[in-house]
């Protein structure tokens, strides 16, 4: 049986919070943050995944 491999894309992005939660990074902070608005600078913070992402994330990570 070969064994289960995380998928390594995920792994840079994704970590687990101290309660258990998925949670991961937005886009859009990397750069340039000058010439954006506050409103776009303020909802790129750390998210949270909701269940219906949760399976299919946990599938990826599957060590996580």
């Amino acid at each position: 049986m070969p064994k289960q491999k995380s998928h390594s894309g995920a792994k840079k992005r994704i970590r687990r919070t101290g309660s258990g939660k998925i949670a991961m990074k937005r886009s859009g902070r990397g750069h340039l943050l000058q010439q954006k608005n506050k409103r776009q600078k303020r909802k790129n913070r750390t998210l949270t995944v909701d269940g219906t992402e949760y399976k299919k994330l946990s599938s990826l990570l599957p060590h996580l």
